[in-house]
């Protein structure tokens, strides 16, 4: 999937499956620099229940890199901060399955 580029101080984010299904959207672009760790508060605001029906199981991509976002919340303010013009990806379960299979020696 490729995203129109994010508009200036803006990251892009793209949905996947579920995410997909749930925002009725390929993508959206929010405002950055924002810490990784604020993603969800923002994205429940934007769309109420999106945390627990699609978020709690996904795993999220920032330049394409993953992100362990408890790995992020143990480095507090030193955490990971999305900034403008970043690809940031909510990845399904079944998705990385399926990238993991594809990618698998």
């Amino acid at each position: 999937m490729s995203a129109p580029k994010a508009p200036q101080g803006q990251f892009t984010l793209l949905y996947f499956a579920s995410a997909t299904s749930y925002t009725r959207k390929q993508h959206d672009f929010l405002l950055a620099p924002m810490p990784i760790l604020e993603l969800h508060d923002k994205l429940e605001k934007l769309y109420p229940g999106i945390v627990e029906k699609v978020l709690r199981s996904c795993a999220v991509t920032v330049n394409l890199d993953y992100v362990d976002l408890e790995e992020e919340a143990s480095k507090g303010e030193k955490g990971l901060v999305i900034q403008p013009g970043d690809e940031v990806a909510i990845i399904p379960p079944k998705l990385l399955e399926q990238l993991d299979a594809m990618t698998a020696p």
